[in-house]
């Protein structure tokens, strides 16, 4: 006879069974059978979440890593306050699955005011999520479960959120023999014609350019074949790492530099791997891309969604890339000239970018130093994130600069918690704005809790650093509503029970990095800009708007 089981068990047993270690949450009375199976069992580590907006960027991080992050929030304004790390996780295509309560059936839809009801939750969670299902029934519940996750995991990624009423979570059911794990879905390999046109431009292009973006962080090994055969690369900031910047035609993600957009004028094919080609990596759409352009997604909608490319492939980035890189064997493209343009190029754009930023860039190198090199840099969208975090700290390997994609501040302090849960034995370091920090600032209290080995940096400039470059820029230095309270960082982190550290200058900034990053478990480091110099950044390169 089958083992009898609530349906909040049954959950946590699919959980178990699809190797997920950790879920990141707020328990509340609608999701309280799932939290107390998961309790019960000792299987999966609950990490307490200080709110549902940090609860889902955490699982977001955390999926990117272990290839499904796993949030659980409550119902109504609960499930509304993860609507942002949704968007967010959406964006990045990050193997995500959102739990979220719902009232009981009998009262479901009926605006009966019954505790944290809303009025057609679903409907929002669509919106922000790859894909949203409703649990109907108990003996549904394990069913839907699986296909969520196989939805999430599947390329393209993304989060998908399923809604389970209070009374269907406390149902005994059978518990089913089969739990798991799905596998995700498979794209099927590139029709030989498909590849043809691709393959030829390749062989015949005398300077060959490779962009690479998000889609293509599993596809290191490839990327650097083809780099070593001769073909100059570049990234979106999502992809930086693919190629190591250390590689001698890596171009980073220096794309808005004039030197490299220069160069990028030399080429004579772009292939774009996996990559959105955002807005503001392209100067919304009007940064030269050479020709031909080929594009490579997994996703059929994405051709010529931003640029009108030559020829399109659908197909998983990996297959693309063997295919091109064995048919270079024997064929390389390695040019002298050319690998001379591409050093040129980058060490005009680096040394543009390092006179920009000033004591920064010297404040960039000394993390650098600091930080092992397995680390881990995640940032959020502030003014020092988007310069020298963005562009000029050198990466080594993809996936070691997790930020947002979206846009949106206040994630990096979650996001670099769920990283640090994630890889427990790397060291991370968390790049915020006091600004963005203030967002979700309760989850210091998590980071402590879950001894996270993270090391906090607070680029503390008393406001919103890069709206006040924008207003200079833009709207003639009219400054209005940027300028923020904030509390004494170092204070704050240590009545957290965090070693904490406050800097003004940059031989201050050495010692507190060196000796937090050479310590484990969690420390914060307020940098007081002021005392530093000066940051100029005036927003992303992009067309004129105002």
């Amino acid at each position: 006879m089958s083992k009898q089981v609530n349906v909040g068990e049954a959950i946590a047993r699919v959980l178990e069974a699809h190797g997920v270690a950790s879920v990141y949450g707020v328990i509340s009375i609608h999701n309280l059978p799932i939290a107390d199976a998961i309790g019960r069992r000792e299987q999966i580590r609950f990490v307490a979440a200080r709110g549902e907006a940090g609860a889902v960027s955490m699982a977001d991080a955390h999926g990117r890593f272990t290839g499904l992050g796993v949030a659980i929030t409550s119902t109504g304004a609960g499930a509304g306050n993860g609507v942002g790390g949704l968007l967010e996780a959406l964006n990045a295509g990050s193997p995500l699955l959102h739990l979220t309560g719902q009232v009981e059936r009998e009262y479901l839809e009926r605006d009966a005011s019954f505790i944290h009801e809303t009025r057609d939750q679903l409907t929002f969670l669509k919106a922000s999520s790859k894909a949203a299902f409703r649990i109907n029934s108990p003996e549904q519940a394990v069913g839907v479960l699986r296909d969520a996750i196989r939805v999430a995991t599947t390329v393209p990624m993304g989060p998908v959120s399923v809604e389970i009423p209070i009374d269907v979570q406390a149902a005994q059911i059978a518990l089913p023999s089969e739990l798991g794990p799905v596998q995700p879905l498979q794209l099927p390999a590139p029709a030989e014609h498909a590849l043809a046109p691709l393959i030829a431009a390749l062989q015949a292009a005398k300077q060959p350019l490779l962009w690479v973006g998000g889609g293509a962080l599993h596809c290191q090994e490839e990327v650097a074949a083809l780099a070593d055969l001769g073909v100059a690369v570049i990234s979106s900031t999502h992809g930086r790492g693919i190629l190591s910047d250390k590689h001698p035609r890596s171009l980073g993600a220096l794309h808005n530099a004039a030197a490299v957009e220069a160069l990028m004028g030399q080429c004579d094919l772009a292939i774009v791997v996996g990559s959105r080609l955002r807005s503001n990596e392209t100067r919304t759409y009007s940064l030269a891309l050479p020709r031909p352009l080929y594009q490579v997604d997994a996703y059929p909608g994405a051709a010529s969604r931003n640029y009108s490319v030559d020829h399109f492939v659908c197909g998983d980035a990996k297959q693309v890339l063997v295919a091109l890189r064995d048919s270079l064997q024997g064929e390389s493209k390695v040019n002298r000239r050319f690998d001379q343009a591409i050093s040129e190029a980058k060490q005009s754009a680096i040394a543009a970018l390092t006179e920009q930023l000033g004591p920064y860039a010297t404040l960039c190198g000394q993390l650098r130093n600091a930080l092992p090199e397995d680390g881990i840099l995640v940032r959020d969208i502030t003014m020092s994130g988007s310069t020298w975090g963005s562009r000029l700290f050198p990466i080594w390997a993809a996936n070691s600069n997790i930020h947002s994609l979206a846009g949106a501040i206040g994630m990096g302090l979650a996001m670099a918690i769920g990283t640090a849960i994630a890889n427990p034995t790397r060291k991370v370091v968390g790049l915020v704005g006091d600004g963005g920090l203030m967002l979700g600032v309760g989850e210091l209290a998590t980071m402590v809790q879950e001894q996270t080995n993270l090391v906090l940096l607070v680029m503390n400039d008393g406001g919103y650093g890069v709206m006040r470059g924008i207003q200079n820029q833009y709207f003639g230095g009219r400054q209005y509503f940027n300028q923020l309270h904030t509390p004494d960082f170092k204070a704050l982190g240590e009545s957290m029970g965090l070693a904490s550290w406050q800097v003004s200058d940059l031989a201050g900034f050495e010692q507190a990095i060196t000796h937090a990053c050479h310590q484990p478990g969690p420390a914060l480091i307020e940098v007081k800009m002021e005392g530093i110099g000066p940051l100029h950044f005036a927003g992303p390169p992009q067309k004129k708007l105002y």
